[in-house]
């Protein structure tokens, strides 16, 4: 089973999909539907079997599959997964179908509205397929010119499902995401490009194989200058304060089903990114910039909670309070404990799927009032309690209520990074404080309260809005009560990335004295 080639078929089928679904005829938007939809749960199914034959505790990078691309220039077709990869193609994977099935009616609408679109419906779910084999290959990439690639490519899908399926703004939004994308991918390119010579100085021969770059000694201002050409490009995707402006501006004009896998899925390879490239290929530098990047992260937490609490509208406030959860996500990253980066990684995942949800429902919300102001709602849980229902606890994982998914996560990060930076750990939990401000305000002025007349005749969740949303609520609750098997696949990976930074986990003191037999940073 593991000779089979697991993550090309994966990559492939979707793409392949995409081009079918593509060449349907225009008017056949049932077919283009029901194709999609057929060939995400296949992908999913696969996904999942795969997942059965990774060995926790096996070698680090399983599935592999190494060819020639560009031979020339020492470009190999590379891909495997190791845990932290596994659970993030999981995540693209399982949202997926979910998206197709909310979208089925709402993709034929601008942004939530009765403006026409600029492409067709069978466009949309073509597009949707092709974004979801390019995050498969981005996180399964190990040949760094592979995964440049890809993270590349994936900005094309996103940029015609916001500029032509998106809000009255939708152009402005579209141009500024693939602006400030593009600003980020060009500096990484500068970053990889010169990989290429620096290895050929260092190992004897030219690879972007990232098993081999991993290796090679990089210091000083190469190291430095190598990690930033990097790191900036991840903090854009991220986003991270302050190249995150233009986040909000996209998710107030994407359509939600293409939202949900922007955020929930597409801005986790910034983090993935900083985890797997900026701290194992430029560890030293990674020391050098952690002070000012756990600043920002700190920095991020709480203005982008401030911020979402003084939103009017339904989908920059879940934007704002994505800006809030990826400092978390920053700061578990570059605490450098097997804690905060295990934490980290298990909070992407939880984001993935907690931000999804919120943005569905939204998505359902707007689509029902055709307006995203929270003050066009009020005593929805009157007349749709299941809406509401599925809003509060969506929302409570945002805010990491215990025993809902994030909870864990953000405990994780908190304990490993104030076990070696206690400032910025204790300032980063007063996000805590400000999220059940904007969570529970938002519920209580949406869906509590008399209904107003304009929501009376609202209706509940249908068949299908619950079959897209009650598996994510589901994960919610069980990743919630038992995080065990993500984490018991994403600790050897983290553990090996720690080692390659050069830092173990501080030690436990006992009356104010390191323990004899405890690990030095």
């Amino acid at each position: 089973m593991t000779d089979f080639p697991w993550l090309t078929v994966l990559i492939a089928l979707p793409a392949v999909g995409a081009l079918l679904v593509g060449v349907l005829p225009r008017e056949n938007e049932a077919l283009a539907k029901q194709a999609a939809l057929a060939i995400s749960v296949v992908e999913a199914v696969l996904a999942i079997v795969m997942t059965t034959a990774f060995k926790v505790g096996g070698d680090r990078f399983q599935f592999t599959e190494k060819y020639w691309w560009i031979k020339s220039f020492g470009v190999h077709w590379a891909v495997g997964v190791d845990g932290v990869a596994l659970v993030l193609v999981l995540l693209s994977v399982i949202l997926v179908p979910l998206v197709v099935i909310a979208s089925w009616d709402e993709a034929g609408r601008s942004g939530g509205t009765d403006t026409p679109p600029k492409r067709s419906v069978k466009t949309y779910f073509a597009l949707l397929l092709a974004l979801e084999a390019m995050m498969v290959g981005v996180f399964a990439a190990t040949d760094v010119f592979l995964f440049y690639v890809f993270f590349e490519a994936m900005l094309i899908p996103v940029y015609f499902l916001i500029g032509s399926y998106g809000g009255p703004q939708r152009s402005y939004a579209a141009v500024k995401f693939l602006l400030y994308s593009l600003l980020g991918g060009l500096l990484m390119l500068v970053a990889v490009v010169w990989l290429y010579p620096l290895s050929q100085d260092k190992l004897g021969h030219g690879t972007f194989m990232f098993d081999e770059l991993r290796t090679m000694h990089v210091d000083g201002m190469t190291a430095k200058w190598l990690f930033l050409g990097f790191f900036v490009a991840f903090a854009i995707k991220a986003p991270m304060v302050p190249v995150h402006t233009w986040l909000p501006d996209a998710a107030a004009q994407s359509p939600a089903g293409a939202l949900v896998l922007v955020v929930g899925v597409l801005d986790k390879v910034g983090t993935y990114g900083m985890l797997r490239f900026c701290l194992e290929l430029f560890p030293g530098a990674a020391k050098w910039a952690t002070p000012v990047v756990l600043a920002l992260a700190v920095i991020s937490i709480v203005y982008g909670a401030v911020l979402a609490i003084g939103q009017v509208d339904l989908k920059r406030l879940v934007a704002y309070t994505s800006v809030s959860h990826f400092g978390f996500i920053v700061l578990g990253i570059f605490a450098m404990t097997t804690q905060g980066q295990s934490g980290a990684t298990l909070y992407m995942v939880n984001h993935g799927f907690s931000t999804g949800a919120l943005f569905l429902l939204v998505g359902f919300m707007i689509a029902r009032r055709r307006s995203a102001r929270i003050d066009a709602f009020g005593g929805v849980q009157k007349v749709a309690p299941v809406l509401a229902g599925t809003f509060l606890v969506a929302g409570l994982s945002g805010l990491s209520l215990p025993g809902l998914s994030t909870f864990v996560s953000e405990l994780m990060v908190l304990i490993g990074t104030f076990s070696r930076h206690r400032v910025p750990a204790v300032l980063a939990a007063s996000g805590i404080v400000l999220a059940a401000i904007y969570i529970l305000w938002t519920y209580q002025r949406t869906m509590g309260g008399p209904a107003r007349d304009e929501v009376k005749g609202m209706p509940d969740l249908t068949v299908r809005e619950k079959l897209a949303v009650a598996p994510i609520i589901a994960i919610i609750v069980a990743m919630g009560l038992f995080p065990q098997p993500v984490l018991k696949a994403i600790n050897p990976s983290v553990q090996q990335g720690l080692a390659r930074v050069d830092v173990r986990d501080p030690a436990p003191k006992i009356n104010g004295n390191v323990a004899e037999n405890g690990a030095r940073p």
